[in-house]
């Protein structure tokens, strides 16, 4: 080939590399362009029948949705609470009546495709850190008693803050992709076995409406349900959302009895709520009725639970450096027989974080420290001191296997490298 053939050859993959960086830049523009249009109809005004209107707020309670659309000095669906995840930071919308900043003007379609397929007005893909793969098997039926209920909440004329993603994690045209790659429309599996009224209720409001699957399933790289993983824990943030499969819950001691109680109240003989488990037995749970509850802690464990786990306690193991850190660290307020005392501590005798095989929890709450809550009933518990700057890692570790052993008939293998690498 000729030198000047070869320039020619050059010079045009030259060019059709330029258009082909122009196109893909237009295209980049006009989709975030497309992404940044808002609803312009008209201000929807409904006029719902009270019993419609509280229907839909008690879904709402079962979704949880006050939880991520409620901050803590915010208005009540205001949006604005802070989601950290891999790829960035996600604030929730607005979902009060605003025209617009919240769904004002969306109708109950519109409401509908954006909770159960992840599209909002005017076809904007929504992040699936708002539960919509999770969503989509809602009824239609329910999804327009919530659409009623939040429209007749006080519109909050407040937006929310623009979300601090990484290029090319901003551009939302991408979840088209995620979509086609991820969102499985078809139930999830069940990991209990049941064919009860009750495990079916359970089974709808635990797999759809309160996405428990989020938070206690692990994800993939991209932020996908492992389905073959259901409900084996998964970390979030700080804390890990443990193992509820019915063998996880009977692994630390929980029954039917316990369950609906620590639903209903955020107490039971396993412990106290915490993190963001405190939220959501606060905001959701402890709202729904008796039956319900009874059918979440059905479908958890089964209509035919399995036995849990009684604690074998340890005379022999109250003794050494562990016990002696427990007697100066911890005893006061948890007893000397790991008891603990009403409206200060939770017991720690068979309690549900001593108990887990996965010792994570156990160890932040000793580095961390807890705070002060409150729980129905006028019952409280004191806020737990954070030990990080008290006790070594090594000091830690022996603390921590003090309590497995001692009062969670589990190995003491925790070692300082594990606590060390759990330190912020």
């Amino acid at each position: 080939m000729k030198p000047h053939q070869k320039r020619g050859r050059l010079f045009k993959w030259i060019v059709t590399l330029v258009i082909i960086i122009i196109l893909v830049i237009l295209v980049i523009v006009g989709f975030d362009f497309y992404e940044r249009l808002r609803p312009s109809g008209a201000k929807q005004v409904l006029n719902s029948p009270p019993e419609l209107i509280e229907k839909g707020r008690y879904l709402a309670a079962a979704g949880d949705c006050a939880s991520c659309h409620t901050t803590k000095e915010g208005a009540m669906y205001a949006g604005g609470y802070k989601i950290d995840t891999a790829f960035g930071t996600i604030y929730s919308s607005n979902i009060t009546p605003s025209a617009d900043y919240g769904i004002g003007r969306w109708t109950a379609d519109d409401f509908y495709r954006s909770i159960s397929e992840g599209v909002s007005p005017v076809h904007r893909n929504l992040y699936p850190a708002m539960p919509y793969p999770y969503y989509a098997n809602i009824t239609r039926e329910d999804s327009d008693a919530m659409y009623a209920y939040f429209m007749s909440v006080p519109a909050v004329d407040e937006p929310s803050p623009s979300n601090e993603l990484s290029f090319p994690y901003n551009q939302r045209a991408m979840l088209m992709g995620w979509n086609m790659l991820f969102f499985d429309k078809s139930p999830l599996p069940a990991v209990s076995k049941g064919d009860s009224e009750a495990w079916k209720r359970g089974e709808y409001l635990v797999n759809t409406l309160g996405h428990c699957a989020m938070c206690h399933t692990p994800m993939g790289d991209f932020g996908e349900v492992e389905r073959e993983k259901m409900f084996t824990g998964n970390v979030m943030g700080r804390f890990l959302a443990p193992d509820i499969t019915p063998e996880g819950l009977a692994a630390r001691g929980w029954t039917q009895q316990d369950l609906e109680r620590y639903f209903a109240e955020g107490i039971a003989p396993q412990g106290s709520a915490f993190s963001d488990m405190y939220l959501v037995v606060h905001n959701s749970t402890s709202q729904l009725t008796p039956k319900d509850i009874s059918a979440v802690a059905t479908f958890l464990l089964g209509d035919q639970a399995p036995a849990p786990k009684v604690v074998d306690v340890k005379t022999d193991a109250l003794q050494g450096a562990g016990y002696d850190s427990y007697l100066n660290m911890c005893s006061g307020c948890h007893n000397l027989d790991g008891s603990g005392k009403p409206n200060v501590s939770v017991p720690l005798v068979g309690n549900s974080t001593v108990m887990n095989p996965d010792s994570r929890n156990l160890i932040v709450s000793i580095l961390d420290g807890l705070p002060w809550q409150s729980f129905p009933n006028d019952e409280r518990f004191q806020s737990m001191p954070a030990f990080a700057t008290e006790m070594s890692d090594a000091e830690i570790a022996t603390l921590v296997n003090f309590l497995r052993s001692a009062w969670g008939d589990l190995p003491s293998d925790v070692t300082a490298e594990e606590v060390k690498a759990l330190r912020e």
